[in-house]
């Protein structure tokens, strides 16, 4: 029973630790763009250049 004394502030200490970094958060502009950050990874940001090809063949050694 005495360990309930050191828990039950422990805890306490610990949840309002969650609730000063989530209003930490919130200040520092994390959560304002939510759904851009995940649309944006699906856009290409240029158009890749004509003519080349990213998947070029090995050379070969024709020396022998």
């Amino acid at each position: 029973m005495n360990i309930l004394l050191l828990l039950a502030p422990f805890s306490v200490i610990l949840g309002l630790l969650a609730v000063a970094a989530f209003v930490w958060t919130l200040r520092a502009g994390q959560y304002d763009d939510i759904k851009g950050s995940a649309e944006r990874i699906l856009i290409d940001d240029e158009a890749p250049e004509p003519g080349l090809d990213k998947a070029k063949p090995a050379p070969t050694d024709t020396t022998g």
